[in-house]
């Protein structure tokens, strides 16, 4: 399992020991640098690339931001402040998740998270299968015949090529039964089979069945799953 490189740069001791500490409860990271110095980081990257920074925002002498236009074409990043008014300016960069402070582990936990799944190599689609009940009955579909889940207040309605079966489930509840690689929300109503996007134009995503809107919280998340198809290719 290929480990995942990252720097950790904060100017508060502290914060830096904190997420030294968290990272190692993750097999996954490999803290390759950890500290309070912008210019160590400067030097080191001279001859390195990480996957991933966790770095603040407003530090003495380079701020964040500065540090992501330096470094924003080879990694990823997941900014930790105790400010949110960065956060619009942040989607500028390859941002993967804004955690405030103070962080709890869990955060931090789906901060990776939500990287990993960024980051996962493309697979086939999922063979798995799901029951849901439809009328009274036990439906059974496979998971990569939805193209997309529409999201109809205390009711969804599930989207397959020839045929929509609605459901009395919620898309906050139905998204953790799908394979987290291959589906995404991307619209407060909306769930999209990945493997079945055809094409995005920034303010929609266009399939088979038609196309169904990005909603404006979620570009972001969307930019980063199109560029790493790109860098996994």
């Amino acid at each position: 399992m290929k480990k995942v490189s990252c720097i950790i740069l904060d100017d508060e001791p502290l914060a830096v020991e904190l997420l030294k500490n968290y990272a190692s409860k993750l097999q996954r990271l490999d803290v390759v640098l950890a500290t309070t110095d912008v210019y160590e980081v400067i030097a080191f990257m001279q001859s390195n690339k990480v996957d991933l920074f966790f770095i603040d925002i407003q530090m003495p002498e380079l701020s964040g931001i500065q540090m992501m236009e330096l470094f924003n074409k080879d990694s990823h990043f997941i900014i930790t402040s105790a400010y949110e008014n960065y956060a619009l300016k942040s989607y500028e960069f390859r941002v993967v998740d804004y955690l405030l402070k103070p962080i709890s582990f869990d955060k931090f936990h789906k901060a990776i998270t939500k990287f990993l799944d960024y980051s996962k190599e493309p697979n086939e689609p999922s063979e798995s299968v799901l029951f849901v009940k439809v009328d009274g009955k036990q439906v059974r579909i496979q998971t990569d015949e939805i193209y997309y889940v529409e999201g109809l207040s205390d009711y969804i309605k599930i989207h397959l090529k020839d045929e929509r079966l609605v459901v009395h489930d919620t898309l906050r509840d139905f998204i953790t039964k799908l394979p987290e690689h291959h589906f995404m929300r991307i619209h407060r109503s909306y769930i999209i089979n990945l493997h079945k996007i055809k094409s995005v134009d920034g303010n929609a995503i266009h399939h088979e069945l038609g196309f169904i809107p990005i909603g404006e919280t979620y570009k972001n998340e969307i930019k980063i799953w199109i560029e790493n198809q790109s860098i996994n290719r």
